[in-house]
């Protein structure tokens, strides 16, 4: 391979939220938090350097190439093609959810989420002072399915306004397809909902899935829906704090960008402007190497749970670095095993009831580190699951 992914770089001392939030002194090994343990693409890194070496950062005015970058390699790789003055740039994802939330609903109206998904997307919704309204997903032979009927009721509601679309999915790995993302819109057309969709995970899909961007699929879809994308995740570049807002229709953009404004999220950093321009324009190969680097984690997780754990099943990734597993073999709720594993190993994973009830049972791992990270942690979880077996359930010493 050209890029490097095996080597261990130290995060410990650099204020890390996944490394730093817990001291220093206690062996933790954190595959919570969505970011990566890898090192950024080279174009990236070289382009934020010669941002740097000018040496003032005052506020910024983003330019056609930041518009340029982002159109043509949505254009390119994901056949879609969308205007500069249909985009709006912010300082991430979440406000961006948090703003559109804002201008398209009142207070008391209701918000559909699909359930277990993204935790951030119930704050959002209750932080507008808004209902969330849940369709959950039917999880079946190791994989996700929507509801659709539960859908068609849900969004019939009185004062259900938007559904709040993850695509691809997280926390259950889905790359909805064309066919389910068209069924969504027919839905939510006849019943004047729009369609808010969160696409932040859209270049992490494995060969065999597609990611269709929900705004492509028609001109209706188009026109009722409004998409949030980021490289952040992709490129691992979460913490330069940039977005993109992306809305065909003007009367829905003024909005947007009112909300935007009321917010304050209206202003964006330098870096994340020469990052998303480094990042379309010249990290592609780095890109596919990640995938590929990533989809093997996946296979081997995979298999050492086929061998040692093999009342765990793992659910089906076909998108994402966040890898849900069906713990309720174990008999313990989720916060617990989560705590309890964090305690005795050092293992630290997310409560699958972080992202809502159907969550139970079930923990997320991110897959994004070295193999030899993952391993050690997969080593740990055994030994914890092993310890369970042979000394009980802590709720029961």
């Amino acid at each position: 391979m050209k890029y490097d992914f095996d080597t261990i770089i130290s995060r410990r001392g650099t204020n890390s939220y996944k490394w730093d939030s817990l001291p220093a002194d206690k062996d933790i090994l954190p595959l919570w938090v969505a970011d990566m343990d890898f090192r950024t693409a080279p174009a990236i890194t070289e382009a934020l350097a010669r941002r740097v070496a000018h040496g003032i950062f005052g506020y910024v005015r983003v330019p056609d190439e930041y518009y340029t970058a982002v159109t043509r390699w949505f254009e390119r790789r994901h056949h879609w093609t969308f205007r500069k003055e249909w985009m709006i740039y912010t300082s991430g994802v979440v406000p961006a959810v948090s703003a559109v939330i804002k201008a398209l609903t009142e207070p008391g109206d209701g918000v559909v989420v699909q359930t277990p998904v993204y935790n951030c997307f119930f704050s959002s919704i209750r932080n507008n002072g808004c209902r969330v309204v849940t369709n959950p997903l039917i999880y079946e032979d190791g994989t996700y399915h929507i509801d659709f009927d539960d859908l068609e009721r849900k969004v019939k509601e009185p004062g259900v306004k938007l559904l709040l679309l993850c695509n691809p999915h997280n926390p259950a790995g889905r790359v909805w397809t064309r066919e389910e993302l068209c069924r969504i819109g027919e839905i939510c057309l006849r019943n004047n909902v729009t369609v808010l969709s969160d696409e932040i995970h859209c270049e992490l899909v494995f060969s065999g899935h597609t990611y269709i961007p929900y705004a492509s699929v028609s001109e209706e879809h188009l026109w009722n829906s409004v998409t949030c994308v980021s490289p952040s995740k992709s490129f691992n570049i979460a913490g330069l704090q940039i977005a993109s807002i992306i809305a065909r229709d003007e009367n829905v953009r003024q909005r947007i960008d009112r909300a935007i404004n009321i917010n304050e999220v209206c202003d964006v950093n330098p870096f994340g402007v020469e990052a998303t321009i480094a990042a379309y324009n010249e990290g592609e190969d780095w890109l596919l190497e990640l995938l590929d680097y990533l989809k093997t984690n996946y296979d081997c997780l995979c298999a050492f749970f086929r061998t040692h754990l093999p009342e765990i099943p793992v659910t089906k990734l076909e998108g994402t670095y966040l890898v849900w597993t069906d713990c309720r073999a174990l008999h313990l709720p989720s916060d617990t095993l989560q705590a309890h594993l964090l305690e005795t190993t050092g293992l630290w994973l997310n409560s699958g009831t972080m992202y809502g009830a159907e969550g139970e049972g079930f923990l997320r791992w991110n897959i994004a580190c070295p193999r030899s990270v993952l391993q050690d942690a997969l080593s740990r979880f055994k030994g914890f699951v092993d310890a369970l077996t042979t000394e009980g359930r802590p709720d029961e010493t």
